[in-house]
């Protein structure tokens, strides 16, 4: 009997250094990346130990599963297990449709486009419902707030003032934007509505992270900039909450944790951050509600068209 699925797609991430070299080939389609590079890339995955994203990925894969009480798999564009390997799993599964969600909120060309131009690029023998974004879905923004409440309170209280928060996003590049990329405006839109959701924290401060090594303009302004703006203006103290990333991966756990706090600490400020969502309850609800709806309106307009046929 065919059955119902979700299938979580991330960008994937190796856990060991020795793996980088291939990894980062995987990400440049082949091409060979600059020695220092990769080398730069072996020293933050060395820093922290691992990537936990797989693993992550896996848990919220398997919360997902339980509160809808379907099949949820995990496929990565980058590395294992790999989209195409997962999908030939689901079709000897038996699976007969399928709700993917990219676990990434925010639409951009840069990475959900490249996600789904590697779904629709396999030969897949069941329907796949591939959902575009869901920067503002309402349980997104609560669990972005549950987050952001409990960790600005406690830190503002440990540093005897109220922190001033930055809301962080991974940058792209000018180009991206300038040709109609909706990326910038989702990330933008998607602190706004946390902030709303947490007034407590008054203004906030947005900036884009992560640029990367390639060269070019990247969107900006930079936490480094915005750091530095926030200490010009007395500031002893910032909290970060990166809310363009669903889960704990290099990105927060050297971006953040290392690079970003050392580079607070020379100015003379301490750095605090806003747990990630991982597996938490309110992540979970949030991405099982995303499927829920989509796969009562697939049946809507199945029912639709079977009515249709019949008249």
């Amino acid at each position: 009997m065919n059955k119902t699925a979700v299938l979580l797609i991330a960008h994937g991430s190796p856990e060991r250094v020795e793996d980088i070299p291939e990894f980062l080939q995987n990400i440049s389609r082949g091409r060979p990346m600059p020695e220092a590079v990769v080398k730069e890339v072996q020293h933050r995955y060395s820093l922290i130990g691992s990537s936990p994203l797989t693993s992550i990925t896996r848990r919220q894969s398997d919360a997902v599963g339980r509160e809808l009480g379907i099949t949820a798999y995990v496929g990565m564009r980058n590395w294992h297990p790999f989209i195409a390997d997962t999908l030939k799993q689901m079709a000897s599964d038996n699976v007969g449709q399928s709700v993917a969600i990219c676990l990434a909120p925010h639409n951009s060309r840069t990475s959900v486009g490249l996600y789904k131009e590697v779904l629709l690029g396999q030969r897949v023998p069941f329907p796949i419902d591939f959902v575009e974004e869901w920067h503002d879905h309402p349980l997104l923004i609560e669990a972005f707030a549950e987050k952001l409440r409990v960790g600005w309170t406690k830190a503002s209280t440990e540093h005897g003032s109220k922190l001033p928060v930055i809301f962080t996003a991974h940058s792209v590049p000018k180009r991206t934007i300038t040709e109609g990329d909706p990326y910038e405006t989702q990330t933008r839109e998607t602190a706004t509505l946390v902030g709303k959701s947490v007034p407590e924290v008054g203004d906030w401060n947005f900036a884009f992270q992560s640029q990367g090594m390639s060269g070019g303009e990247w969107l900006g302004p930079t936490v480094e900039h915005t750091i530095t703006r926030l200490k010009e203006t007395g500031h002893t103290g910032v909290f970060v909450q990166p809310i363009g990333f669903v889960c704990d991966h290099v990105e927060i756990l050297y971006d953040v944790d290392i690079m970003f706090r050392d580079f607070a600490r020379e100015r003379g400020m301490k750095l605090y951050r806003a747990e990630s969502l991982n597996d938490s309850p309110a992540f979970v609800r949030a991405v099982a509600d995303i499927v829920r709806t989509r796969l009562a309106a697939t049946a809507a307009n199945d029912s639709r068209l079977a009515a249709e046929k019949l008249h």
